[in-house]
């Protein structure tokens, strides 16, 4: 697809992070953008962390943006310039987009949870009443967890070397998602039909495993964030064990509806 041509008239959308040059995100939605019609781009800016509180507000105060992706290590230091937000980021503290309303004002969300989920579903698997083992409790392992919890998943036990953060998810899950039994991995772990892998273990070449997955069957679901062109070894756990998978590839590819639907539902 020819990319479209870029007037004073075209809306500017930006992705932020630190760094930035490894995201596909400008060309993909800049794509969706002309799909559906919309005279709109999305460009990479780098936004060194330390000049996050001086950087993004500014950029946020220019007329012609109307939305920001965000990315690590901005997206809880990001969700402070929202003027409101949606109800996952609200729960956890933290946004991977922000739209801005007709009014001037400024609305965001997070939206890893939900690729997740959505990828997961676009290859026909059951999410509801699942008994899940995750590890990692940052950004997107909050995100996915409330997410997990939203479409129906019986109980989360959470693995996370960052006991702080895990016992604040924990508290955060149980206000939020009372129905949904969500426990530290080392109060109870219970009979697990599903691992998710929400940290950044499998990132680098030559990473194991993020932890002790315990008993894989073919009937366990296996989840994971990594984005890799070749299989992570939790997803090869996946593969020699015939489980039903999905990666950060369809994760991503979820994350993507998503975010267009946030995106053009302005207010």
């Amino acid at each position: 697809m020819s990319m479209p041509a870029i007037t004073g008239a075209t809306r500017l959308f930006a992705i932020v992070g630190d760094p930035i040059v490894q995201v596909r995100s400008p060309e993909v939605y800049t794509q969706q953008f002309a799909s559906a019609g919309i005279d709109a781009v999305l460009v990479p800016m780098h936004v060194p962390a330390k000049r996050c509180e001086e950087i993004v507000p500014a950029l946020m105060a220019l007329g012609n943006l109307d939305g920001l992706l965000v990315t690590a290590p901005l997206k809880a230091r990001v969700a402070a310039y929202a003027d409101r937000l949606g109800p996952t980021a609200s729960c956890i503290g933290a946004v991977n987009a922000l739209r801005r309303e007709p009014d001037g004002s400024w609305t965001g969300d997070m939206f890893d949870g939900e690729g997740f989920v959505r990828g997961l579903l676009a290859k026909g698997a059951r999410v509801r009443g699942r008994r899940v083992l995750q590890f990692g409790a940052g950004g997107a392992g909050s995100a996915i967890a409330c997410a997990l919890a939203n479409a129906g998943v019986q109980s989360i036990r959470i693995v996370n070397p960052d006991l702080r953060q895990t016992h604040a998810l924990v508290a955060a899950m149980s206000k939020a998602f009372p129905e949904c039994d969500v426990q530290p991995a080392e109060a109870v772990r219970g009979d697990i039909d599903m691992i998710v892998n929400a940290s950044p273990v499998g990132m680098r070449p030559g990473d194991g495993l993020p932890g002790d997955l315990g008993a894989v069957t073919a009937d366990t679901l296996i989840g994971d964030v990594v984005l890799s062109s070749s299989p992570t070894a939790f997803i090869q756990q996946a593969l020699d064990r015939g489980c039903q998978w999905a990666d950060g590839r369809d994760m991503h590819s979820g994350q993507i509806g998503a975010i267009m639907n946030f995106f053009v539902a302005r207010t």
